[in-house]
């Protein structure tokens, strides 16, 4: 199963609502509160997170199963759990950054308090 969940872009601007991702250094707005499904993402500084998925667009989908999507793929961050209900990791392929999240709340993972 590959389920459509968000659009992920980088950004230097303050958005309402944002959460903190303390593993990322990260601060991200929920995608479920926009109408095109757009999270952004602001980095701090000292951000460990590095190369294309700190600088390019990202395109997320729910999956079943992580390691099915990693086979064949560059990691670029993860597998990481940026909350207890979600499990994410990020890759490069083909010329573009995936990010494929297991949920166990399934669509409603941005309700646990953190994305």
């Amino acid at each position: 199963m590959r389920e459509f969940d968000h659009i992920g872009l980088p950004t230097t601007e303050k958005h309402p609502d944002e959460m903190f991702v303390e593993s990322t250094r990260v601060w991200v707005t929920n995608p479920a509160n926009n109408p095109q499904m757009v999270e952004y993402l602001r980095y701090e500084p000292d951000s460990p997170v590095t190369g294309p998925l700190r600088t390019l667009p990202h395109i997320a989908f729910r999956v079943d199963n992580l390691e099915a999507e990693i086979e064949g793929a560059e990691v670029v961050l993860g597998p990481f759990n940026p909350t207890p209900e979600l499990r994410v990791v990020f890759v490069y392929k083909d010329g573009v950054v995936w990010e494929f999240m297991e949920s166990k709340v399934g669509k409603d993972w941005h309700k646990g308090g953190q994305p």
